[in-house]
């Protein structure tokens, strides 16, 4: 691949007019905006969600009087809200168009961020976490939208460089809340009290030009208003066929088969059986690209077929291995600060803060580390689904395994902790990578759906996880290898299931 790709605009498959590459710096180009914008959208929402446990583990603590489960408790608040709320998002996206569903979700978001200072006890943030919940939603238009404008060929590195780099917000969030707050309170002087609560007014400064960002600068589709996308849609798949041109699964732009009686030599006279037999090649060829290009059209769901999608199998397969990886990433999260400090007390709130970064930081390498391998194999092996479908497995039940050997250790040596834990960072970023280049193959007709679904999924295995770091207290290490052994055993259960299902096109 040369790098030239990142910032030229990029080709463009003729048949649906979705990108071949990811102009990732190049915003002028309508694809590189999506880029943009979808992933620095989730990136502050990101950020946002997660801008109270940086700040919970002494100061907010302190403040509110908190007792240890009543901030877990809240950590649990924060997730149930994402999880009910993809949910809904998944048919809105099917059924308005991504981009203003994502601007809706930053919007709505916003309103109680900046309502943060406002709380006084426990129940004031178990409500405020619970509705700040809602910008965890972000992700499943975020990914809807980048399925929606780039090709098969190269959706898995899309989905997880946005992902990855979005996610990273929940490191960053690490540094960034603290520096605000001890700039709040050692430059302009303000009360530890007053300070924490003032520092929310920056993310929801962020979240709110965003969404305006989206909604006057970027389009909803390759084509245009997501209301024409099956006119648009259609129209450039006969001009593919007429133009002779197809896109193969790996992303190759080859020409159709003439059907006319042009001879490939001069030592060669095409037959009348000759030129008829090419003619129905092309016509074969013409009406599967026809129908390829028909079943990528995401449809208004009726209530049936949204249900059909959730209890499919393929549904299972791609959300119960989501529910260990990403929803282990959020309880991991949420407690992976606090941990440092019981095992390293010396390094107090800020470095324990800072080193716990780490964890959310890899998210930009290790996320998109997760598709692009699974898009290399997919080429590989000429357009096989199944591939990535076994990567996907692979690296789930090794993060599984890591997450029993950290358990297990409860290093207190600062150095082998935090490298077992960048190595889970690396295979459980890879797992939610992985997820989502499977996602666009499964159901491409209800693509917000099955991504709503999966996505809830990921927050309903961090509310599960997060519950048993609750009934566990500060024993973090018991809860850490009791994730690990579900996660081996959940992705070992589901991985005899087919990614496609059975009859449909795949590619």
């Amino acid at each position: 691949m040369r790098l030239s790709v990142l910032w030229k605009a990029p080709a463009i498959n003729p048949v649906n007019k979705k990108a071949l590459s990811i102009p990732v710096l190049n915003p002028v180009d309508k694809y590189g905006r999506t880029f943009f914008f979808s992933t620095f959208g989730f990136m502050i929402a990101f950020l946002s969600w997660y801008a109270f446990p940086p700040l919970l583990t002494k100061t907010i603590k302190h403040d509110l009087n908190l007792s240890q489960k009543e901030v877990g408790n809240s950590n649990i608040m924060a997730l149930v809200a994402t999880c009910i709320v993809r949910l809904a998002t998944g048919p809105l996206c099917d059924r308005f168009g991504p981009r203003y569903v994502f601007a809706g979700v930053l919007l709505t978001g916003s309103i109680p961020t900046a309502l943060a200072g406002t709380i006084t006890d426990a129940r004031g943030l178990l409500i405020l976490r619970f509705f700040v919940g809602i910008l965890g939603a972000s992700f499943v238009p975020c990914q809807v939208w980048s399925t929606g404008m780039f090709d098969k060929s190269v959706v898995g590195s899309a989905n997880a460089l946005m992902a990855g780099i979005g996610n990273a917000g929940g490191g960053i969030t690490y540094f960034i809340m603290p520096a605000i707050f001890d700039s709040l309170v050692h430059k302009q002087h303000l009360t530890p009290h007053v300070a924490w609560r003032v520092a929310f007014i920056v993310p929801f400064i962020l979240i709110t030009s965003t969404a305006l960002g989206m909604i006057f600068l970027c389009e909803d589709t390759p084509t245009g208003p997501w209301s024409e996308r099956h006119l648009h849609a259609m129209e450039s798949a006969h001009q593919a066929v007429n133009e002779g041109k197809i896109v193969d699964a790996t992303g190759h732009i080859t020409e159709l088969p003439a059907a006319d009686n042009e001879s490939g030599s001069g030592s060669f006279i095409a037959t009348d059986k000759d030129v008829e037999a090419r003619k129905t090649k092309s016509n074969i060829e013409a009406e599967r690209i026809e129908k390829i290009a028909e079943s990528e059209i995401i449809q208004a769901p009726t209530f049936m077929e949204a249900i059909s999608v959730i209890f499919s199998l393929q549904s299972l397969l791609l959300s119960a291995p989501y529910a260990c990886s990403f929803g282990g990433e959020l309880a991991i999260n949420s407690i992976l600060g606090a941990y440092y400090a019981k095992n390293f007390p010396k390094l107090g709130q800020t470095n324990s803060g800072r080193w716990a970064a780490m964890f959310g930081l890899l998210n930009v390498f290790c996320r998109p580390a997760g598709g692009i391998i699974a898009d290399i194999i997919y080429r590989a092996t000429k357009g096989s689904v199944i591939a990535k479908k076994f990567w996907l497995i692979f690296v789930g039940v090794t993060m599984g395994c890591i997450c029993i050997c950290i358990g297990i250790l409860n290093s207190h040596h600062q150095s082998t902790m935090i490298g077992l834990v960048a190595c889970l960072a690396f295979f459980m970023d890879a797992a939610n990578g992985a997820n989502f280049a499977v996602v666009p193959h499964a159901f491409p007709y209800a693509n917000g759906i099955l991504s709503g679904c999966v996505g809830a999924a990921g927050n309903f295995g961090g509310v599960i996880f997060a519950i048993i770091f609750r009934y566990n207290g500060d024993k973090y290490g018991r809860s850490i290898w009791i994730l690990g052994v579900i996660m081996v055993s959940v992705n070992l259960a589901v991985s005899w299931i087919r990614p496609v299902p059975k009859g449909q096109l795949s590619q």
